[in-house]
C-alpha cells in the first residue's frame, strides 16, 4: 500500500507485497509451532522450533541482506566511473574496519567524502557518522536493498532522523544525500530516470537521487525550504551519468526544514528527475 511519503523518491517497487500480506505471512512464521507433524518432518520439535526462532529470523536476514562487501563493491564501481570519466582525479576506498568513508579528490572541488550507509530507517544509517575534516563537501551516501517499503518512504525515515540530529548539538552536518544501489534500474526498482543511465561493471545504472541538505544558521526561521543551495558535486556525480550542467537542476531534489511561530518543526523534500518533473512531501 503506498503512503503520502512516497513521492520523496521518484521510483515506486513492482511486485512488493502489501503490508497486510507481509503480517499474514509472520502469522503464519508464529503459527508454526503448534504443528509438531511438520516440525517433525524437519527433525525439530515445537519447543526446539519456539525457542529458536528469534535466532532464526536473525540468521534468515543476515543471509538475505546484502552484504557490506557488495554495497562497497557497488558505490567503488560508481566512484571509480567518475576518474575513468576524468570528472575526479582519486578515488580512496575505505580500509576493511575503518568507517566506510570515501574519498573522492575533485579538480573544481577539492576533497569529497562519500560516507556509505544502508537503509536510511535505523540510526545507524541516518544520524551515526562524523564529517571528516578534509571535506569540501560531504554526502550520506544510503545503499538500500529492502522492497519492504517504497523508496520515498525509506528517504522520508532517514530525513527525520537527519532533522533530529541538524538541530542537536552535533558538530557537523551533511552537504546532501543521495539514495542509489544495484537495485535501481531493474525491474524490482524501475526508475524514470532510465534515459541517464551508464553502463558500469556490466550492469546499466542509473542517474542516483540527490538531494542537498540545509546549512545550519541558528538565525534563521527556515533551512533550504525552498532548495536554495548551490552545491558542486551534484554537478559532477550526474554528468558521469550523462546529465549536462545545465540540466542539473532538473535531476537534484532537496531538503529544506522550517520553524513555525509556534516552534513547531516542518520537513519538504522534493525529488526532481528530470525537466518539469519532481515531486514533494512535507510533514
Amino acid at each position: 500500500m503506498a503512503s503520502p511519503a512516497d513521492v520523496a523518491a521518484p521510483c515506486r517497487h513492482v511486485g512488493s507485497p502489501p503490508a497486510d500480506v507481509v503480517d499474514r505471512a509472520a502469522d503464519v512464521i508464529r503459527a508454526l509451532s503448534a504443528h509438531s507433524d511438520l516440525l517433525a518432518q524437519y527433525g525439530i520439535s515445537s519447543e526446539e522450533y519456539s525457542s529458536a526462532l528469534p535466532a532464526a529470523i536473525e540468521t534468515l536476514r543476515g543471509r538475505m541482506s546484502a552484504s557490506n562487501a557488495s554495497r562497497r563493491q557497488f558505490l567503488s564501481g560508481v566512484l571509480a566511473h567518475l576518474v575513468d570519466r576524468g570528472l575526479a582525479t582519486s578515488m580512496s576506498t575505505p580500509a576493511y574496519g575503518d568507517d566506510t568513508v570515501y574519498r573522492l579528490d575533485v579538480p573544481s572541488i577539492g576533497a569529497v567524502a562519500i560516507i556509505q550507509k544502508g537503509c536510511p530507517d535505523g540510526a545507524h544509517s541516518s544520524v551515526r557518522w562524523s564529517a571528516p575534516p578534509w571535506a569540501q563537501e560531504t554526502y550520506l551516501w544510503w545503499l538500500c536493498p529492502s522492497l519492504k517499503a517504497h523508496p520515498g518512504e525509506h528517504v522520508s525515515k532517514g530525513v527525520n532522523r537527519l532533522r533530529q540530529r541538524f538541530f542537536s548539538d552535533a558538530p557537523d552536518s551533511l552537504s546532501g544525500i543521495i539514495f542509489h544501489n544495484e537495485l535501481c534500474g531493474t525491474a524490482q526498482r524501475p526508475c524514470p530516470k532510465q534515459s541517464k543511465s551508464v553502463e558500469i561493471g556490466g550492469q546499466l545504472v542509473p542517474a542516483p537521487c540527490v538531494y542537498t541538505m540545509p546549512e545550519r544558521d541558528g538565525e534563521a526561521s527556515s533551512w533550504n525550504w525552498g532548495g536554495d543551495r548551490s552545491l558542486k558535486f551534484p554537478v559532477i556525480l550526474l554528468q558521469a551519468f550523462g546529465v549536462t550542467p545545465a540540466e542539473t537542476e532538473s535531476f537534484t531534489g532537496f531538503v529544506g526544514f522550517q520553524r513555525k511561530a509556534n516552534g513547531t518543526l516542518r520537513t519538504t523534500i522534493t525529488t526532481r528527475y528530470g525537466a518539469a518533473r519532481s515531486s514533494t512531501f512535507r510533514n
